[in-house]
């Protein structure tokens, strides 16, 4: 009785996240049309609904019904598992994230955690591990299709991930020097009493650097403006999903907003206090109402995401594409070197003056 109480309320969590991902997703896709349409004095989708609030739903229902068509010289079975292999990595992901306080309510006399899903010592590295896989749907997609355009974007974002993944990982590992923890909640918990005790800037050694190549690898890490080499549309047509169409040119398209949604939630998670506000404890604790002190973190949680979300808009809308040389070489010339050298600068300031 008790395994199956909690298997129904850890679905019914994970039923919840994924609903509120899914959703974040639709608003996103509307958002980040809106956003480059004010930024280049225009007005974006208008047409459907009021000020085109349901472009979203009309853009799922178009792909819903459109003809899902497998090129001839395709091998289907890889062309089929190549979008659900992109997506399932980037929905798996969110399972250690903690989109709140660590609070432990009993419900049917269990204990749970209302707002992570899993607190596992290993989180890092489990989102590490599963956005690699991630890469593979790409790669696949690109060399099932049978298209030089959908092979050469398949190679570009293998060669990317490799070059970009690496610093991802590097730029992590100062924090977790810092915090003693590879579990996503702890590293969280390390940064409470106010905005000076975020890594991003908490002594003894601040993790300034390691924040700019993270967010600069996530960038290249999604394929995103200006690393979106893989599917360079004034090159390779659409890269690896050139041949794709209906439902599975969905699931690329999903995986994509979701694995942009699951960086910026990492990222606000490492360097920025995750739920944790810029001032000591919350307000609403002050005045009396503890009870509801997680409302408070939920939404400065969403705060940070939405400010990364937003930054993804603004360098689409700011900066052109690089050449595929220029993105190998600042990967490996530039941010490598950084990234490794934040480590040594980390591993010196934490030994001498541990926190």
């Amino acid at each position: 009785m008790e395994i199956g109480l909690r298997l129904a309320v850890s679905l019914a969590q994970i039923a919840a996240v994924m609903g509120v991902v899914m959703l974040t997703v639709m608003v996103l896709t509307l958002a980040e049309r809106k956003v480059l349409g004010w930024m280049q004095d225009r007005m974006g989708p208008m047409e459907v609904g009021p000020y085109g609030v349901l472009q979203p739903i009309a853009d799922g229902l178009k792909l819903f019904f459109k003809e899902d068509i497998i090129p001839a010289g395709a091998n289907k079975f890889l062309f089929t598992l190549a979008p659900i292999l992109a997506l399932v990595p980037a929905m798996i992901g969110f399972a250690v994230i903690p989109f709140g306080p660590s609070l432990t309510i009993e419900l049917f006399g269990m204990q749970i955690k209302p707002f992570v899903i899993s607190d596992i010592n290993i989180g890092i590295l489990y989102i590490l591990a599963f956005a690699s896989i991630g890469a593979y749907g790409i790669i696949l997609g690109g060399w099932s299709s049978n298209s030089k355009y959908s092979l050469l974007g398949g190679l570009r974002s293998a060669a990317q991930v490799i070059s970009y993944e690496l610093n991802v990982g590097l730029a992590i590992v100062g924090v977790i020097l810092l915090s003693g923890s590879l579990s996503l909640v702890k590293i969280t918990e390390a940064q409470a009493g106010g905005f000076w005790n975020w890594f991003v800037i908490a002594m003894p050694f601040p993790q300034i650097f390691a924040f700019v190549v993270y967010v600069i690898s996530s960038v290249a890490e999604t394929n995103r403006v200006p690393f979106d080499l893989p599917e360079a549309e004034s090159e390779l047509v659409a890269g690896f999903f050139t041949e794709y169409s209906g439902m599975r040119f969905a699931f690329f398209f999903i995986a994509e907003y979701a694995n942009m949604i699951l960086v910026s939630c990492v990222a606000a998670a490492l360097f920025l206090g995750g739920w944790n506000a810029p001032y000591p404890g919350t307000i609403l604790g002050h005045i009396g109402l503890d009870s509801l002190a997680w409302i408070e973190n939920v939404v400065w949680f969403a705060a940070k995401v939405y400010f990364f979300l937003f930054l993804f808009f603004w360098l689409r809308a700011t900066l052109p594409r690089l050449r595929y040389d220029q993105l190998m070489r600042f990967g490996w010339k530039v941010m490598l070197p950084i990234a490794l050298g934040n480590i040594v600068l980390t591993a010196i300031a934490a030994y001498f003056f541990p926190r």
